[in-house]
């Protein structure tokens, strides 16, 4: 019976990371089926904005994430250049980052201001907000609240320090997306800025290229 149990256990570390990627990428297509209503109902909710609770993401975090299922998907997320295709959650929950991207401030409106979105950077490159990394200068950025599609285009990409949190800030006659994830194991950070170069009614046709 004790050598079943070690052998469970084996198992299960070494089909950790496996699961956990599995988990989150399975949570992440499933709620890209979001409607027009339901997002106009989780725009009320409140999310969680205190950045001194994200933590690293790891398996039982997922796990929890994937029992709640209650994440408050306002939107959809697209770079089609990296094969990015995610929920945009609000806040920065636990379960908000186990899903997709999650806002960064409360009051944030798309297609207004600086639209800020940070995500986990995972070891499988093509989870999450880990594509990022692979992104260049002119590709562009799709995010949609299913009325209406806003195009970005990616002008800036730099590794900033932690601290920069001055890339939140809105600028005055700029119209932008800031996304921002971990860089060098945790210890600095991508962040990928695009300013508005158009925008569309979003539709059977324009919402295509947020499906992979």
């Amino acid at each position: 019976m004790f050598l079943g149990l070690v052998f469970a256990i084996g198992l299960v570390l070494i089909f950790n990371e496996p699961i956990k990627n599995w988990l989150v990428s399975t949570m992440s297509q499933r709620q890209m089926n979001v409607t027009r209503q339901q997002i106009q109902q989780n725009e009320l909710s409140k999310g969680e904005f205190d950045f001194s609770k994200v933590k690293s993401i790891d398996t039982t975090q997922v796990v929890k994430a994937a029992v709640k299922s209650d994440a408050s998907v306002i939107g959809k997320l697209a770079i089609p250049a990296v094969g990015m295709h995610l929920p945009i959650v609000k806040g920065l929950s636990d379960t908000a980052l186990s899903t997709g991207g999650g806002t960064m401030k409360p009051n944030e409106v798309m297609g207004q201001g600086n639209y800020a979105l940070a995500g986990h950077y995972m070891t499988n490159k093509g989870i999450l907000f880990s594509p990022l990394e692979n992104t260049q200068l002119g590709q562009k950025v799709y995010l949609t609240d299913l009325e209406h599609i806003y195009i970005y285009e990616i002008t800036w990409k730099k590794i900033v320090d932690p601290t920069a949190v001055y890339l939140l800030n809105d600028v005055e006659g700029e119209t932008m997306v800031t996304l921002i994830t971990c860089a060098d194991g945790g210890v600095n950070r991508w962040a990928i800025r695009g300013h508005l170069v158009s925008t569309e009614v979003a539709n059977k046709e324009t919402l295509k290229v947020f499906s992979p």
